[in-house]
């Protein structure tokens, strides 16, 4: 009896032992599974700053939405080698997620800068524009310049370094050296620049015009209450880019491949117009960077 309790029992770690290593043989890359045709398709991550509404946000049910997403999904039906998991995370996650490959791609309305160049994949096709602009008390509305702004010797909300829109001033400021922009280098990536602007800690700041249209303009917006106070003075269209690890230049290559049919579609206009309020393609010609 007891010999064949003792087989009984080795029978059975053998039975367990093969199932972990069939188990262990399929699992492989979890990143990849069998299409229709039979070839691979591959899972990528795709990280987007969360709160950043209408650029990139989590809708009322939780689902991923705004421009930059929407137009990856697009881009996802496009690439059937490839299927798109949107990962909700903050702005600085996303970069170094992407960094470190975390993440393949990452989507946070990005601008182009040369110190990003060392560390992402910029891909050949841009992923949409952006109107960058000045939010300032509704006495100062006439200033509609970063030139205007400067002449005037106003005081400029801080901005990260790291921060594109600290380059794009910054440029401006080498380009017009009897002229600069106070620049102040901040800690925190963004600041909460319509407060500042109205509590006077500063006569003006840079800002996104989607986001200023969300917490200024919009009837539930945290500072709807200052739409009469604060103005917001369009300075510049901006490309904007998605982020690729550096050893996705195959998948940065597929994604021109298929932003490029979007484009052609007229598709990216369309939501543009629907998440932004207006056609920004419309001055494609006139941007600059």
């Amino acid at each position: 009896m007891f010999k064949q309790k003792k087989k009984i029992f080795q029978l059975a770690a053998i039975g367990l032992a093969s199932l972990a290593i069939l188990t262990g043989c399929n699992s492989g890359d979890a990143s990849d599974k069998d299409s229709e045709d039979g070839g691979k398709v591959r899972t990528v991550k795709v990280a987007f700053d969360q709160a950043s509404k209408p650029i990139s946000y989590l809708d009322d049910n939780g689902n991923p939405t705004g421009y930059d997403v929407e137009v990856m999904k697009l881009v996802d039906e496009q690439l059937p080698d490839y299927k798109f998991e949107f990962v909700g995370t903050t702005s600085d996650d996303l970069l170094i997620g992407v960094e470190q490959g975390k993440y393949q791609v990452g989507i946070k309305n990005a601008f182009f800068t040369q110190e990003r160049t060392e560390k992402f994949i910029f891909p050949k096709e841009f992923l949409g524009l952006s109107s960058a602009g000045l939010v300032l008390r509704k006495e100062d509305e006439g200033v509609k310049t970063l030139a205007d702004f400067a002449k005037k010797g106003y005081s400029l909300a801080p901005i990260a370094a790291n921060n594109a829109q600290y380059t794009i001033i910054d440029e401006y400021n080498k380009a017009n050296p009897d002229n600069k922009v106070k620049l102040q280098a901040g800690d925190a990536f963004t600041v909460d620049v319509v407060q500042w602007v109205n509590e006077k800690r500063v006569d003006g700041g840079v800002m996104i015009e989607g986001p200023f249209k969300q917490q200024v303009l919009a009837e539930d917006g945290p500072y709807h209450n200052l739409k009469d106070d604060v103005v917001y003075n369009e300075f510049s269209v901006i490309k904007t880019w998605p982020l690729f690890n550096k050893k996705e230049q195959e998948f940065a290559d597929a994604y021109d491949k298929a932003i490029a049919k979007i484009k052609e579609q007229k598709k990216t206009n369309e939501l543009s117009t629907k998440f932004y309020g207006r056609d920004l393609f419309e001055v494609l010609e006139t941007v600059k960077r």
